[in-house]
């Protein structure tokens, strides 16, 4: 007993009672500003505390929540394999059957990886030729429905299959000020890459209204600035909108059909003749493409393809794609390439044997079933529209359809000025 006492003295008594009548004198003696002060700072201090926990450890939050979510999908699912055990345990004795109960164990759980790294999300399922085997290997719209993400890419590893997936990609976007190209490559959003030395050709498609001419404009501005000058652009506007305008800044703006038509053939020419002639420059290696030789990139901007090809009779249109055709399957050696701009991909004027060659493709705005089909081909993707101007698709290459935002535009910017200052 003494020791309990050393270690815990007694300690002398609290009167603690409050006599009610003091409450008047008690209240008359405050000070109510101070109290008013005291109060609203504490309100101040807690709202700083939470404003600077959500910043230091969101990104934390929203990881535990996606490890939650991935947890979540595989038990609901039931991605793992039970069996039934008996327990000799009095407690698991059946009274009324005179049985003893049965408990489900989980037999076989299989392992799943889960990593977030620089932007990007990786889920590793096994493939290790058990019951759900096929169910991982078709798990890409669920995914980037469950992590609100836009599939990269499908890795097949040793034992897993791998999927990549873009986080926040709204947040990509980039404004028409940070465009620039270099070593035949264009970032049109942080993590969306036009790599056209290796992946040539673009076709952008889009509605009235769906940011189209503007997203054609900023990828001009973005060559422009980097990959190559001014005289390296054909531009061909059959409409004479926006980009006819260019005219007297680029010095090959054509709007008129005949114009138009002997400005594809000579691009056509042009790549054939610069074929030949890097064959027989000193420093030519087979397998080496225009820019080992020191070359510059050549482009061919066609807006609105499908109302050009309205004015033409059948022959010339053959004639037309049989250039365009040559020019998409031989330009990538000789850093020729052809932006396309239209409303609707039109199977009747881009058949799969040109299609196929745009590995850059673009679909803007709100389109149909059967467009989308078009333009990406057959997929289980599911497509949503926003009321965000300059929304849309993008396959840049890789077979993997993600969300995309184009270039951010200022109210402000003047870009016939930036073609100017930047051609």
């Amino acid at each position: 007993m003494s020791l309990l006492l050393l270690v815990f003295p007694v300690l002398p008594a609290i009167d603690y009672s409050f006599k009610l009548g003091e409450i008047p004198t008690y209240l008359a003696q405050m000070d109510y500003g101070l109290f008013l002060v005291e109060c609203s700072l504490s309100i101040v201090i807690a709202l700083c505390l939470v404003f600077i926990s959500k910043v230091l450890f969101y990104e934390k939050y929203i990881l535990l929540k996606q490890r939650q979510t991935l947890a979540r999908l595989v038990i609901d699912r039931r991605y793992y394999e039970t069996e039934q055990v008996s327990k000799e345990n009095l407690f698991d004795f059946d009274i009324s059957w005179g049985n003893k109960q049965g408990k489900e164990k989980i037999a076989y759980f299989p392992k799943i990886y889960f990593q977030a790294k620089e932007g990007y999300l990786y889920v590793r399922f096994p493939t290790d030729g058990r019951a759900y085997q096929e169910q991982f290997l078709q798990l890409n719209s669920t995914l980037e429905t469950a992590f609100y993400g836009e599939l990269e890419s499908v890795i097949r590893e040793d034992g897993y299959i791998c999927y990549k997936l873009l986080y926040a990609i709204a947040r990509d976007r980039l404004n028409i000020k940070e465009l620039h190209s270099d070593k035949g490559k264009l970032a049109l959003m942080k993590r969306t890459v036009w790599d056209f030395d290796k992946l040539p050709h673009a076709l952008i498609c889009g509605g009235t209204g769906a940011g189209k001419t503007y997203t054609i404009l900023s990828i001009l501005l973005g060559l422009l600035k980097g990959a190559c000058h001014k005289d390296d652009i054909v531009i061909c506007d059959p409409k004479n909108a926006d980009l006819a305008d260019l005219e007297g800044i680029f010095p090959r703006v054509y709007s008129k059909k005949g114009g138009i038509r002997a400005s594809v053939r000579a691009f056509k020419n042009d790549m054939l003749a610069r074929s030949t002639e890097m064959k027989e420059m000193d420093n030519y290696v087979t397998g080496k493409n225009y820019r080992y030789l020191g070359l510059r990139p050549q482009f061919l901007v066609f807006d609105e393809f499908v109302a050009y090809m309205e004015m033409l009779d059948y022959k010339e249109q053959a004639e037309l794609l049989s250039d365009l055709k040559q020019i998409v399957m031989l330009g990538r050696q000789a850093g020729y390439f052809l932006i396309v701009g239209l409303q609707r991909p039109d199977a009747r004027y881009l058949a799969d044997g040109i299609r196929d060659q745009f590995h850059l493709r673009l679909a803007l705005g709100r389109n149909s079933d059967s467009g989308y089909t078009m333009m990406f081909g057959e997929t289980n993707k599911k497509f949503t529209f926003k009321e965000i101007v300059g929304f849309g698709y993008v396959d840049a290459g890789k077979g993997v359809i993600s969300e995309f935002y184009s270039p951010f535009v200022d109210s402000d910017f003047d870009f016939i000025t930036a073609f100017k200052e930047n051609a």
